[in-house]
């Protein structure tokens, strides 16, 4: 049995005020999907959150390897503009990726939200980030919870921790 697929989308910056809580809470998110039956974890590739994600799928494979880690990416040069620790921690999530796939092979106008479209279609859940619904994240949210996909959103946890 192939098992259940989970994507993860959110915002590119981290909020410093959850950088220290933002990593165990993904540990324990990713760790629940997998006892829903989540074995393919699925994310874009963007700065911030999908690299958080990204990684912590990598790290949780170590000790789980029926997991894979599948890029679904916007296009071939989504990171030509990026600053070169940005450049690298992609270069190493991108080498770490059991598969990738490219939503189109150049940047257009519309590939980021195709790329945000296919994260929806091919999971069975999605794990979030998103404080702010005029974004790409809350796109993809608003996308998902259409389509009737169970969404798990860590921000507002987050706040509620800082906050408590």
């Amino acid at each position: 049995m192939e098992g259940l697929g989970c994507s993860f989308t959110g915002h590119r910056i981290i909020d410093r005020n959850h950088t220290e809580a933002i990593g165990d809470l993904l540990s324990r998110a990713v760790e629940y999907a997998y006892s829903e039956g989540c074995r393919t974890f699925y994310t874009g590739g963007a700065m911030g959150f999908d690299t958080l994600a990204a990684r912590e799928v990598i790290r949780f494979r170590i000790s789980h390897p029926d997991v894979s880690l599948v890029l679904i990416l916007p296009c071939i040069n989504q990171n030509e503009k990026w600053s070169d620790s940005a450049t690298s921690a992609y270069e190493f999530v991108l080498s770490s990726a059991d598969e990738v796939r490219y939503v189109s092979e150049e940047y257009t106008e519309g590939c980021m939200r195709e790329r945000n479209q296919a994260l929806v279609d091919i999971c069975d859940m999605m794990i979030a980030y998103v404080g702010r619904t005029r974004s790409g994240g809350g796109q993809t949210i608003r996308m998902a919870e259409a389509a009737g996909k169970k969404v798990y959103n860590l921000y507002p946890t987050l706040e509620n921790t800082r906050k408590g």
